[in-house]
């Protein structure tokens, strides 16, 4: 049996399956952008699928420090929708 693939998310860094994770990239033309297929290039982080760490991501500006650019509250919010969509 394969071993599940495992990611640590930038606010919690706990270790969980990529299926239980949002991952958000940096494209390589500076677009922040929520790769639904973990397959998209660029840069990327993990976020649990838990509405108060992406809340607390958006409060602590953790991707804006980590793509070093702005991550703008569009994107918190389409994550916020997937998750409660769930």
């Amino acid at each position: 049996m394969k071993k599940p693939i495992l990611r640590t998310c930038v606010i919690t860094k706990e270790k969980c399956e990529k299926k239980d994770l949002l991952r958000i990239i940096r494209t390589p033309d500076k677009n922040i952008v929520f790769d639904e297929s973990g397959k998209i290039g660029g840069k990327g982080a993990y976020l649990k699928k838990d509405i108060e760490v992406i809340k607390k991501a958006q409060k602590s500006k953790v991707l804006d420090r980590i793509f070093e650019m702005e991550v703008n509250d569009e994107v918190y919010e389409m994550l916020l929708g997937k998750v409660s969509n769930e």
